[in-house]
């Protein structure tokens, strides 16, 4: 089954169905319990009646044993033999003897003072039946099933078993039922209508969990088809419907709608890189290209400076271009310890042809300015923050290391033109360069910033740009203490 439909309606049809099983085999149960309890009192009353009759005397060739068909009776002796059954009784089982023909002991002759027994007895009774002896068990009496035959009808019975003691002293036991058949209609009665119901209840329950699946999945239905087109027009400017529910489908929806949101500015943000780094790189290989011909044509004309420039500006933009690509593609940046202070040090020692002398001051503390990353990276990003203040400043570049807020600052500042405010956070874009730095003789391709942030961010840290004084740019680079 592939439809969530079908699955779900199945799924509620067997779930309702072995609750149902369950609660119709418990009805069933109690009802038989109940029933078989009434049958047992039924029994229990009747064997009382006869126990009470020997008790009195009465002999058993004139014990009243009711209706013989609806509670067959036995009574057993101390010995098991049976002493008296009641009328029309042809078998008789689960009284503990299936015998049905009275055997009397001898000692069940003996009757009470007001029967037919000798009156020349003395009158202090002592040769004649002991009145205090007469009794009926007010124990609770034993219970069983079995079944009776009576005038050639079998059925099954509920046995109540009562004790009784008569006049001679003599324990005996009287067997009574009452039949089961009430009870056996009953629960057949109640099967049945649980049987022939079950089906019905359970198609109900099916067609009702198809419907309202149907509807909750509309929705999602609508989704998919949406997305459908999507894919086969590749027109990222589509959303999925969004139902006016608050539930999950709704909220599907709209992570749907968000997801094509980040992937069409993705997809629109890849686009502008590729048609960008096309343009920066058309530029310096034509270049190249022309001087190379026009040196290979005139040779006295060859302008290997120029050539040479276009190279390394060639070279710069691929490793910028490769780096980005890294970064987009997930590459986690180092674990390498990295003493910041030493490493600025260090790559403004290499920086012998700028045109401004670089200050730099790092601040002396306890624990060092240590951080964790990648070294090569790292460097990349001072060096770009130091190119595009070279860019910029008229006659002071410094750079400054210090602790912070838990963390390293680098901070690059210049005493250039500085940044507008509007265009500060623009510049950390990818080929952004501002319109009085957009000349490719002295401004690059618009990567440095952008690849710079993209580095900081990924080492856990930030980069920013505000106002140094009344003019020029600071660039503060934070990354998170190594310890």
């Amino acid at each position: 089954m592939r439809s969530v439909r079908a699955r779900a309606a199945l799924g509620a049809t067997v779930v309702v169905a072995l609750a149902l099983a369950v609660a119709g085999l418990a009805v069933l149960l109690v009802l038989r319990a109940n029933l078989t309890d009434q049958a047992g009192l039924q029994a229990e009353v009747a064997a009382r009646e006869v126990a009470g009759q020997l008790a009195l005397g009465v002999p058993y060739d004139r014990l009243e044993m009711g209706d013989e068909e609806d509670h067959p009776v036995q009574v057993t002796d101390e010995d098991g033999r049976v002493v008296a059954v009641s009328k029309d009784l042809e078998a008789i089982s689960g009284t503990g003897t299936d015998r049905v023909t009275p055997a009397p002991s001898p000692s069940a002759a003996v009757e009470d003072d007001g029967g037919d027994g000798d009156e020349n007895d003395d009158d202090d009774g002592t040769d004649g039946p002991d009145p205090a002896r007469r009794e009926v068990s007010n124990d609770d009496p034993d219970f069983a099933n079995g079944t009776a035959t009576v005038d050639g009808d079998r059925a099954d019975y509920r046995f109540a078993s009562v004790e009784a003691t008569n006049a001679a002293g003599l324990t005996l036991t009287v067997h009574a039922g009452a039949p089961l058949a009430a009870e056996q209609r009953a629960v057949g009665s109640v099967r049945g209508a649980m049987l022939s119901g079950l089906p019905v209840v359970l198609l109900v329950v099916a067609g009702v969990t198809w419907l309202v699946t149907r509807r909750a999945l509309r929705p999602v239905e609508g989704i998919r088809r949406e997305m459908a087109v999507i894919t086969a027009s590749e027109d990222l400017s589509r959303r999925v419907p969004e139902p006016g529910s608050h539930d999950e489908i709704a909220r599907l929806a709209r992570t749907t709608n968000e997801t094509l949101t980040a992937l069409e500015a993705s997809v629109e943000r890849q686009r502008r890189f590729v048609a960008d780094a096309s343009h920066e790189l058309r530029s310096p290989i034509a270049s190249l290209r022309t001087q190379l011909e026009v040196g290979a044509a005139h040779p006295e004309l060859l302008d290997v400076t120029g050539a040479v420039a276009d190279t390394v500006r060639l070279q710069a933009l691929a490793a910028d271009l490769l780096l980005l690509a890294r970064l987009d593609a997930g590459e986690r940046p180092g674990t390498a310890l990295l003493e910041l202070g030493a490493l600025v040090r260090e790559e403004v020692s290499q920086r012998t042809g700028d045109r401004i002398p670089v200050t730099v001051s790092v601040a002396e503390e306890a624990g060092g300015l240590e951080v964790t990353g990648s070294r090569t990276q790292l460097a990349r990003v001072v060096g770009n923050l130091l190119d595009n203040a070279e860019r910029h400043a008229r006659h002071a570049v410094a750079v400054a290391v210090r602790a912070e807020g838990g963390g390293v600052v680098v901070e690059v500042s210049d005493d250039g033109d500085g940044v507008p405010e509007a265009e500060r956070e623009r510049i950390f874009e990818r080929f952004v360069r501002l319109d009085d730095a957009r000349t490719r003789d002295e401004g690059g391709a618009g990567l440095g910033l952008a690849l710079a942030r993209d580095v900081a961010v990924r080492h856990g840290g930030r980069l920013t740009v505000t106002g140094a004084g009344e003019r020029g740019a600071r660039f503060v680079l934070w990354l998170p203490d190594a310890r």
